[in-house]
């Protein structure tokens, strides 16, 4: 994998004076279970909850953040394929993709039951009020808090419409996404639905990665920072994003 060591150097003395500059920088990275098919990837407080996919292999697992190791992995029925999940309130939602269930668990990984949906599950987070899903398509879903659909958000960036919309997470009154297939994180006014910064991580995916291990993990960290991983990456990065607004 590579070694990030001489771009901090550079980064910090190219950004050392004044305010930090606009953009994306890769600070550390931490360990990742390279089993992890990453579908969803969140912190509540402290603790770190992850989506893992793939039939058969699907699970819900919350992680040791310093060092990626399991604390707890509750299996999903083989023919679930897990997809994304969030924290909202007191429980944990997890999609899955084609099944039109999303599982609901307390913090500590206990079944609470389960909501329905019609269409493709892939990426969901909570904004305080509402449920946030994508399926795939350039357009959002808006669920209330029985997951019932309330809305959507059809997003563009130019005035074109951004399809393969992934793994989300809502931060700062924004959501930023991942695309599926892509090395970058996007950020998205819910107002409108207009991409308002891209960010490019392909200087940093780790070497030897497969077409399908891909970019599929960002979690908002309790310091502003983010942590974001992909589907089998070894490594979980700490990453600094500063917007330009």
């Amino acid at each position: 994998m590579r070694i990030y060591g001489v771009l901090a150097s550079l980064v910090v003395i190219l950004t050392g004076c004044g305010a930090p500059q606009p953009g994306l920088t890769v600070t550390a990275q931490r360990p990742h279970d390279s089993a992890a098919f990453t579908q969803g990837l969140e912190f509540h407080g402290d603790r770190l909850y992850e989506s893992r996919g793939l039939y058969g292999e699907s699970a819900i697992t919350e992680i040791d953040p310093t060092n990626g190791q399991v604390i707890k992995r509750v299996d999903l029925p083989p023919t679930a394929f897990g997809e994304g999940l969030t924290v909202a309130k007191d429980e944990i939602v997890q999609l899955t993709w084609q099944n039109g269930v999303a599982y609901r668990w307390t913090l500590d990984l206990e079944p609470k039951g389960e909501y329905t949906y019609s269409g493709e599950g892939w990426g969901l987070c909570w904004d305080g009020d509402r449920f946030v899903m994508s399926d795939g398509s350039s357009t959002l879903t808006l669920r209330n808090s029985a997951f019932e659909p309330i809305g959507t958000i059809a997003v563009t960036e130019g005035g074109a419409a951004v399809t393969q919309l992934n793994e989300l997470e809502c931060a700062n009154g924004q959501i930023y996404a991942n695309i599926w297939h892509a090395n970058r994180i996007i950020r998205i006014d819910p107002a409108g639905g207009a991409v308002t910064s891209s960010h490019d991580l392909t200087p940093y995916i780790p070497d030897g990665m497969g077409a399908e291990q891909v970019l599929n993990g960002i979690a908002h960290q309790p310091n502003g920072d983010w942590l974001i991983t992909g589907k089998q990456w070894p490594v979980m990065l700490d990453t600094r994003i500063v917007e330009a607004d």
